[in-house]
């Protein structure tokens, strides 16, 4: 059990049968009145954000996440199947429990499988990947003073937008959280 008083961002707690992860917190001591802690979570099953209000003294249960290093194997229609490098376990996943957290992830790459109580929810992608553009426009010279970018196909079919000096089989640097170029390799 945590008390609200000790809420920090990124905590996870079980509130009103789901869990949700704090995103942000504030204490508040109004000058009348009892002082309480105003938060955002986030529910992480559903991704929905809301806003809720707690007193210092209240306590709710920690959530227990567990993030699971496994190996992304390959895709067969609606599943996708996943490999724990130790124990050679393997599991497939439906599209809904995935999402697009492996657009920028190739098969035999290694992802985090987030569960609680051994319900898979998430799936947490490397942070930076390296991909080869497999299709792209050539760059105009004289284009390049305004930053300009162009949109690119990767080899997992994603569409990234690259600047103009970037050309087709470049391997390019991947930020999957925002889905943002970052460098050429």
């Amino acid at each position: 059990m945590i008390s609200a008083g000790d809420f920090r961002n990124g905590i996870t707690i079980e509130y009103d049968g789901n869990i949700f992860q704090i995103i942000e917190f504030q204490h508040v001591k109004p000058g009348k009145g009892a002082a309480f802690v105003r938060t955002k979570l986030k529910n992480i099953k559903s991704g929905g954000v809301v806003e809720k209000t707690f007193r210092p003294t209240e306590k709710c249960p920690q959530a227990r996440i567990d993030r699971k290093e496994m190996q992304y194997l390959y895709s067969d229609g609606d599943l996708f199947n996943f490999m724990d490098t130790e124990s050679f376990e393997q599991i497939a996943l439906n599209k809904e429990a995935i999402g697009d957290a492996l657009k920028f992830v190739k098969e035999n790459e290694m992802v985090k499988v987030c569960s609680h109580n051994g319900s898979v929810f998430a799936i947490e992608p490397p942070l930076f990947v390296e991909l080869e553009i497999t299709e792209t426009e050539p760059g105009f010279k004289g284009d390049t003073a305004t930053g300009a970018t162009k949109p690119a196909v990767v080899e997992t079919g994603a569409t990234v937008y690259v600047p103009l000096f970037v050309e087709q089989n470049d391997v390019i640097k991947i930020d999957t959280r925002t889905g943002e170029y970052l460098s050429r390799v």
